[in-house]
């Protein structure tokens, strides 16, 4: 991905506050679940890459995103959310889910609330392709990224595809769904994601998953690891600071810990679970490439005035692997 596109580098983070009703959002499956029964007042909508000539050339197929280029994928009126996007592609670009950027706007903001590599964003590290399930990103085979996080906006919203690889996109198929309210409460945030990266992490500092000011909450992360060095990378522990304190409120005792697994991923099965997992194990020698994520829906980390969100590379910060990172408030 070119600098220019990541200039900050920064990591995902996203803000959810739901709404003050029954019958809307939910925390769980049972809860929506339960939920189903009651009408809904929204309507629903959907923009789509589907053939505007009515045969079945979709996929923007006489229209590739060429070198350099911003293509605008969405642009919605408000009141509404943004509650699905799938999509898939057929690139012939090297990693081009890591050179195919993702950005979404709220409200006439100038920058961007989402900006993240396309992959990361849907939690497939190292520009790789690999079947799993969580709860807000499931991909599904061949290659279909799914991204269920409840997305707000308040006036408008857009969304953004950028090519910053040398070839033209081919064939980029979209569903991207939402909702549209007569209004929003007053007290509802607004979803954000960045990607940040350290190649490799040679800093005697943590590595920062994120950092922000404001009220929201933090609610989860994906993490890339390529192994460079001999052993076992993951001894860091995670440390988060809240609302300007000194000391970590939060102090964790390893990385996979964090993660929700144990004893260094021991078992050689990839596993993914609703709100934690490792879909991609690799080997704890050099050039093993591992992801790993843990989702805050159930426990999401509550911040009044700011956040810092920290983890060790390595027993205090003894090594120097390639990490990058989305995370969401």
């Amino acid at each position: 991905m070119a600098t220019r596109t990541l200039l900050s580098a920064i990591i995902s983070t996203f803000l959810i506050v739901t709404f003050d009703t029954s019958a809307d959002d939910a925390t769980s499956p049972t809860d929506a679940m339960e939920n189903l029964a009651f009408l809904k007042d929204y309507t629903v909508g959907r923009v789509s890459s589907y053939d505007r000539t009515g045969g079945n050339r979709d996929g923007l197929h006489d229209d590739q995103i060429q070198p350099g280029e911003t293509r605008v994928l969405a642009s919605l009126s408000g009141p509404g959310a943004i509650t699905h996007i799938w999509t898939t592609n057929g690139s012939r670009e090297p990693n081009h889910l890591r050179k195919l950027v993702l950005r979404m706007y709220w409200d006439d903001e100038e920058q961007p609330s989402v900006e993240a590599p396309l992959g990361d964003f849907f939690g497939l590290g190292h520009a790789s392709y690999y079947m799993y399930a969580s709860a807000p990103f499931q991909v599904g085979n061949s290659n279909g990224l799914n991204c269920f996080w409840h997305m707000p906006f308040a006036k408008n919203a857009k969304v953004t595809l950028t090519n910053d690889g040398t070839m033209p996109v081919r064939r980029f198929f979209y569903h991207i769904d939402f909702r549209q309210y007569a209004a929003l409460p007053e007290n509802l945030g607004r979803f954000h994601a960045q990607y940040r990266q350290a190649f490799p992490c040679a800093s005697e500092d943590n590595y920062v998953v994120f950092e922000a000011k404001g009220r929201g909450h933090y609610v989860g992360c994906n993490l890339s690891v390529k192994v460079l060095e001999e052993g076992w990378w993951g001894e860091g522990d995670e440390m988060v600071y809240i609302d300007g304190e000194t000391a970590p409120r939060l102090h964790g005792t390893g990385t996979e810990d964090y993660f929700g697994g144990a004893w260094c991923y021991g078992r050689p099965e990839p596993f993914s679970y609703l709100y934690f997992g490792c879909p991609l194990r690799g080997t704890s020698t050099p050039g093993g490439l591992w992801n790993v994520y843990r989702y805050h829906i159930v426990d999401p980390i509550t911040f009044k005035e700011s956040i810092r969100f920290t983890i060790e590379h390595g027993h205090a910060n003894d090594r120097k692997d390639n990490w990058a990172s989305v995370a969401y408030w």
